[in-house]
Formats: C-alpha cells, sequence, structure tokens
C-alpha cells in the first residue's frame, strides 16, 4: 500500500508546486521587465531584467504604506488576542448552555459578509471621529477577527488538564495567577499560531483599508497595490514589483513563526 501511494503522494507534491510556484515565478520575472517586455509575446522567460519598477516603487509611498501596515497589523493583532483568550478561555471552561449559545454566536458572526458591515461601521466612525485614522481601522478589523480567533483559541485552552488548575488552586493561586502563570504558558503554541494567523489576516485586509482612509497618502500596502490599477490602464512591472517588496515582511514573519505555527496547528489538530 505505501509502494503504491509513493507515486501518488510525488505527483500531488509536484502539481501543488506547480500550481503555487508558476504564479510566484510569473510575478517575480514580470516585476523584473520593462511595461514593453509584459506586452511582447518573444520575452515571456528571456529578456533583459531592468529594476526600473522597484526603483519606482521604492518611494516614499511605499514607505508610509509599509508603516501603515505595521501599525494596522500589529494593533489588530494586539487587540484580538486580548479579547479573544479571555474569552476562549472562559467559553472552554464554562458547561452548560451558555457556552454553546456563545459558541453558536461566533458562528453566525463569522457568517456575516464582511461587506455588510462596511456602512455601518463608516457611520459609526464618522459619529466618533475615526473616519482616516489607523485606530479605526483596527477597530474593524478586530471586530471581524475576534469570532475567528476565539474559535480557534478555545480548543487549545480545552486540551490544558483542569487538573493543573486545581493544583493551582490548592497552593492558593487565584483564577487570574493560575491562568496567567499555568493555563496561557501551557498553551502558548496556540496562542502564538493565533496571533500569526491574525497578523497575516489583517496584514492583507483590504475593504476596511481602502474604505475608512479617506486620503490614498494613508493606504498601508494592501490598498497600495490596487492603485496600480488605474482608467489608464495597469502597470505591471509597477504592480509586480509592489507585490514582491509587500510579500518580504509576511516571509519574515512566517519564516520566524513557522516552528511554533507548526505545532500549534498539530496541537489543535489532534486535541
Amino acid at each position: 500500500m505505501n509502494r503504491r501511494s509513493g507515486p501518488v503522494v510525488a505527483g500531488v507534491k509536484v502539481l501543488l508546486t506547480l500550481m503555487y510556484g508558476l504564479p510566484i515565478l510569473w510575478i517575480v520575472l514580470t516585476s523584473f521587465k520593462s511595461s514593453a517586455d509584459v506586452v511582447g509575446t518573444q520575452s515571456s522567460i528571456f529578456f533583459r531584467p531592468v529594476l526600473t519598477a522597484y526603483v519606482d516603487a521604492l518611494d516614499g509611498a511605499l514607505v508610509d504604506a509599509l508603516r501603515q501596515s505595521v501599525i494596522v497589523a500589529t494593533g489588530t493583532t494586539a487587540l484580538v488576542l486580548l479579547l479573544a483568550i479571555p474569552a476562549a478561555y472562559g467559553l472552554a471552561r464554562t458547561t452548560g448552555w451558555l457556552p454553546t449559545l456563545g459558541l453558536g454566536l461566533l458562528i453566525v458572526l463569522q457568517m456575516m459578509p464582511q461587506t455588510a458591515t462596511v456602512i455601518p461601521l463608516f457611520q459609526v466612525f464618522a459619529s466618533w471621529g475615526l473616519l482616516d485614522s489607523a485606530l479605526g481601522v483596527i477597530f474593524a478589523d478586530a471586530a471581524l477577527l475576534i469570532p475567528f480567533a476565539t474559535l480557534l483559541l478555545r480548543p487549545f485552552f480545552r486540551s490544558v488538564p483542569p487538573q493543573l488548575e486545581e493544583a493551582g488552586a490548592l497552593d492558593g493561586a487565584s483564577v487570574l495567577r493560575t491562568f496567567w502563570s499555568i493555563v496561557l504558558p501551557v498553551a502558548r503554541n496556540g496562542v502564538y499560531t493565533v496571533g500569526t494567523l491574525i497578523f497575516l489576516l489583517a496584514w492583507g485586509e483590504f475593504l476596511y483599508a481602502v474604505n475608512f482612509f479617506l486620503s490614498p497618502g494613508s493606504y498601508p500596502l494592501s490598498a497600495l497595490l490596487a492603485q496600480q490599477v488605474s482608467a489608464f490602464g495597469i502597470d505591471w512591472p509597477g504592480l509586480m514589483a509592489l507585490a514582491v517588496l509587500t510579500s518580504i515582511p509576511i516571509l519574515i514573519v512566517f519564516a520566524a513563526t513557522y516552528r511554533r505555527l507548526r505545532d500549534g496547528l498539530t496541537v489543535g489538530a489532534v486535541k
């Protein structure tokens, strides 16, 4: 059985590599082309590489957008974890109809389309004076991602043996001290996993950013990419160069958290 499944597994790996690798290769190659080479039929693979798109992309707008993306993604991740961790722990340790109702509400919130919340949030943020500010986008992203993070964190807290908390209570530790010193360190892989996923989702979020930032100069990287598409055409080399530059911070975050992300996903899948 194993011998027969070997070629099948290898074939699936090759197929997935081609499916995901070829588009990435096309993006990188296009970013090194000139505008004439993009539309030329004889220069798909062999062309004279130029750095014009990267030189044009590395300007003040990119730096400002990068700073805005870091602020929004970091602030959203911190706010989501601050609220989702105690909510997930409470749902994991509470029995009866209350956690069932809470989980049902979280699932309903996850089913709500993001586009349905843009206009109500716009009106609320306008009355609060949060339009065209990173804080408004952080609040909107956090409201969108807190149910998702809570659902992901709950299995990790359920996997923590209650006997550990009972031992802490016998030693005289309060509920808060037990949670902070015992439960949270045991479930840290899950927290790292969910935190990484939230950061990646907040980094690439587009709809709230393009609607709640009123001035294009305040756009994060996800909205800055959309500016390459205009009524006068698409600057393909510039668009692909920005896509490559935008993905570099994500690759750094993923590489730095890969081990904990892998371990956390494994624990969450098993338990």
